[in-house]
């Protein structure tokens, strides 16, 4: 039974976040930011917020500062906005698999790409 609280409490708060990083806070050292999963705590203490970013690495290290500092006013507007009896300190942490998940899109597109390089030219060896 409690997982199940747990869960809703995960993805309320997941939209809840999103919702606020597109629309309410104004700081412009957030760039492009998605929320792709918060893990809250069995006691609801701690919430861990997985972020991704997109951009390079020093953008990264700039949106991450600029959350860093907003984690006072983004649990002060998740107090005002859900029904919680304790909103759970909040942990920000990078999320790089969408980064990932792009360089292996890369490297098999580059494979594939040498494969049909490969291809010409065993056909053009074949034919003399």
């Amino acid at each position: 039974m409690q997982g199940k609280r747990i869960e809703r409490v995960n993805q309320l708060m997941k939209e809840e976040i999103s919702a606020l990083l597109q629309r309410e806070l104004k700081d412009p050292r957030i760039g492009f930011v998605t929320v792709t999963e918060v893990e809250v705590s069995k006691d609801l203490s701690q919430a861990k917020v997985y972020v991704s970013i997109f951009g390079p690495e020093e953008q990264w290290k700039e949106t991450f500062a600029a959350l860093e500092s907003a984690k006072g006013f983004i649990r002060h507007w998740l107090r005002q906005h859900l029904r919680l009896r304790v909103i759970p300190s909040l942990l920000f942490r990078p999320d790089r698999s969408m980064a990932h998940a792009a360089h292996i899109q890369g490297l098999l597109a580059q494979l594939k790409a040498g494969e049909g390089a490969g291809d010409a030219v065993a056909s053009a060896g074949g034919e003399s």
